[in-house]
Parts: structure tokens; sequence; C-alpha cells
């Protein structure tokens, strides 16, 4: 059984008065302006803190089976939880493919075993990743490990007639597609985003049409099937246009940005750093304006990390034979503040509806994203928003290092993680009454 843990005077929501949060059973068992501290009670002394729902990501890459040199659901969950995470969805791009049930339930079992966060495996879309046969979506669905996102992110589906199969397939297995727009007809040795730095730069261009053009076609075609759509890491303005059409039409469509399209521009290429590669490219400063209103909007959902660690040989090298990526686990709350909070775009109740709420509704969790509230599962984030820290990549938990924030410093300090009332990362002190640490 799991210590009881009191959380000392945070401020929910970064609302009101300081309160005391007591946890017993993997609930929050009591709210209350002062509480007598039972015996053998964990303290995390919050000081006024806020106090949120832990962090549920849609798009995390932890490269297990296949690539552990770079990542594994050990190290990807020990990222996550520092990073406030209490749920990580991992992509199915591994090495075998997550395209079968005997890969997905290993993803599953792995994360059960490490037990920081709740890992939901993603299962692909087409066998291999190749987007010429579906995969066994159903028998994902079914199997132990309960798949409920299915994408090839990394490639498109870009074959309509296999993409309608697929949406109406996941519409009876009531999952969603999430698909990574990008046609890649347009994108043939494309290395950043088509523009006046590409331009500048003689990189080969990447344009915003070739996203905007699948966002607008699998709308069009989940409307008729009736099903959920979800778009992977929306970067470009026209991109906005077309899902709050698409959301005015009744459209079931959901969508993610991340943090480095709030935060970082196609302005960073100028110094050729492969760490500054991702796939969607960085785009122009008025597309980073236009999502971060679209994400306050409401037209854009959530966010989510696109988490992509890459070994050192595959960013320390020149541009084109780079892989595009960049860690986002630990940041992405940070990049948040910087970007939406301090910006006055979000409030601390708006980062809990993006960070956590919306991704649990889109990703089918019934046990993450709940309110602040007695009796609700206690997968918890408190933040100290009044702290900064210096991002090393050397010294993040993942096992590869390629973050494009590196020497920055950063607002936003998750002080503790909490994942059904067991203490999974803390920063600072944890005692017990009577003076026992």
């Amino acid at each position: 059984m799991t210590k009881p843990v009191m959380v000392r005077g945070a401020r929910l929501y970064g609302e009101g008065d300081p309160v005391d949060v007591l946890i017993a059973d993997g609930v929050i068992s009591r709210i209350a302006a002062e509480i007598e501290p039972p015996a053998g009670v964990e303290l995390i002394a919050a000081e006024g803190q806020v106090l949120l729902p832990g962090f549920v990501d849609l798009h995390t890459h932890l490269r297990e089976p296949g690539r552990e040199d770079t990542e594994t659901v050990a190290t990807g969950s020990a990222a996550a939880a520092l990073g406030g995470y209490t749920a990580v969805f991992a992509m199915a791009n591994t090495d075998p493919v997550a395209d079968n049930a005997v890969i997905v339930e290993h993803v599953r079992r792995a994360g059960e075993a490490v037990g920081l966060v709740d890992v939901h495996p993603v299962g692909a879309v087409t066998v291999g990743l190749a987007g010429e046969k579906l995969a066994e979506l159903g028998t994902m669905a079914e199997s132990a490990a309960g798949v409920r996102m299915f994408s090839d992110d990394g490639h498109c589906v870009h074959d309509p007639l296999i993409m309608r199969r697929a949406l109406e397939y996941s519409r009876a297995l009531g999952a969603v597609i999430a698909q990574h727009a990008e046609e890649p007809r347009l994108t043939v040795g494309a290395q950043a985003h088509e523009g006046e730095q590409a331009a500048r730069l003689g990189l080969s261009g990447w344009p915003a049409s070739a996203e905007e053009s699948i966002v607008a076609r699998d709308c069009i075609l989940a409307g008729h099937a009736g099903s959920r759509l979800h778009i992977c890491h929306v970067s470009t303005e026209g991109t906005v246009d077309v899902l709050r059409w698409a959301k005015a039409r009744g459209t079931q469509v959901s969508a993610e940005v991340t943090p480095h399209h709030l935060l970082l521009t196609d302005e960073r290429l100028r110094t050729y750093d492969p760490v500054n590669k991702v796939n969607p490219p960085l785009r122009t400063s008025a597309d980073a304006t236009k999502v971060a209103e679209a994400l306050a909007e409401g037209v854009i959902d959530c966010v989510a990390t696109d988490h992509a660690p890459h070994a050192v040989q595959d960013k320390d090298c020149e541009w084109s034979a780079a892989r595009p990526g960049m860690l986002g686990l630990q940041t992405a709350l940070s990049i948040v503040v910087s970007t939406m909070v301090r910006t006055g775009l979000l409030g601390w109740r708006d980062v809990a509806r993006v960070m956590s709420e919306r991704p649990a509704e889109i990703g089918r969790l019934a046990d993450q994203g709940r309110p602040l509230a007695e009796g609700e599962p206690a997968n918890l984030a408190l933040v100290d928003p009044e702290r900064s820290w210096t991002v090393r990549g050397a010294e993040l938990a993942s096992i590869a290092g390629n973050t494009p924030y590196e020497g920055m410093e950063l607002p936003g300090v998750v002080t503790a993680t909490l994942l059904r009332g067991r203490i999974t990362a803390h920063s600072g002190r944890i005692s017990q009454p009577g003076g026992g640490d």
C-alpha cells in the first residue's frame, strides 16, 4: 500500500488561497485550509506553488524496442515524470514497428514494470508504416494493451483509400487516428520550411501546403466516416484555418501543437545546427503566433511534446544527413509558461486543459486529467511558477541530449509529480511529521 502523502499549502490551478491536500490509497481524500497530518504521512511543502492534474502527452517517442541506445521506456518514463507527466502515448515507429499485438503488449508491460508514468502504446495504422496495408487494428485494440490511438507518425498515411478505411475501422473500435500530415510528393528532399530563410541558406523547402492539404483531405474523410481524427504537430497558419473550418462543420477533429512550434522559428536555422531540424520544420514567427493563438482559442486542443531522442551521430553531422526531432518531455511545461502563461494567452486552469484534460479526453483515459477534487485519482503535478532553471542536455533524464534549449534559462519548475498518490519525481525536501526526512 502506498504511503499517504500531504501537499501542504498548494494553490489549486493557481487560484485562491493555499490549501492542504491529503492523498491516501491513490486518491485525493481531503482538501482543506489546514489539515493535521496523520502518522506516517509524507509531507511536500508547496508554499503557494501551483497544483495541477498530472500532464498527459499524446505524442512521445520512447524508441523501445529497437533503439535503446537513444531512449528506453525506463529513461523516457523518468524524463516524463520529471516533466510533470503521469501518462504518455508511445508512438509506433519502433524497430520492429508496433503494428501488432505482441509489440504493443511489450511496450505496455515495460511501462508497467517501470511504474513512473502510465505508458499507452500507439499502434501503427499500416503494416511496417509502409502505407500500403492496414495493420491489425482490431487485434491491437482487443489486446491487453487496449490500444485506442493509431498513427504512422514519422510517415503520412498518404493514400486516401487506406486513410478512409482506417477511419472507418477506428470508429467501430472507439479509437482515434492520429495523422502526421505531410503530402510526401511535396516534400521530396525537403530540409527546411519553404520560405525566405530556406532560400537564403540554400536548403530545399518544405511547403506549408504539404501539411494543410492533408489536413483538409482527412477532415473531409473523417466527416463523411463519422470518425475521430487527430492532427499531430500543427505548424502552420493555414492548418489552423482548416481546423477552424472543419470544427465549425461538426467534424470530430482534434489537434496538437508542440512546444517547439510555439517558441522556435526558422530564424534558428541560420547556424545550420541540426539540433533545430524537426519534422514538420520550424516555421515563421507569424505561424508561431497563429498556432499559439489557436491553442488559446481551443482550435488547437492540446500541447504534445513529440519527444524525439536521437543518438549523437544522428544529430551531430551535416544538416542534410541529420535525423529530425528534439527532446521535449522535461522542457514542455516551461515552454508553455514562457509562450502562453507569461504572455497572458493562458491561465493556469487553461494549462490544465491543454496539457492534461483535453489530451486525456482525446486518448480516452478515464483516470487521467481529472478535476482536483476529493475522491479523484491523485495524478498530480506541482509547479513552482517563480523558479527558473537552465537547460543542460547532459543533465536530462533521457539517454539522448538533443535539446534545442541548451543553455536557455526557462521559467517554471515541476517540483513534484504523483502517480495515483505515489511520488514519482520531486525536487526539494519531502519530510515526515516530527522532523524525519
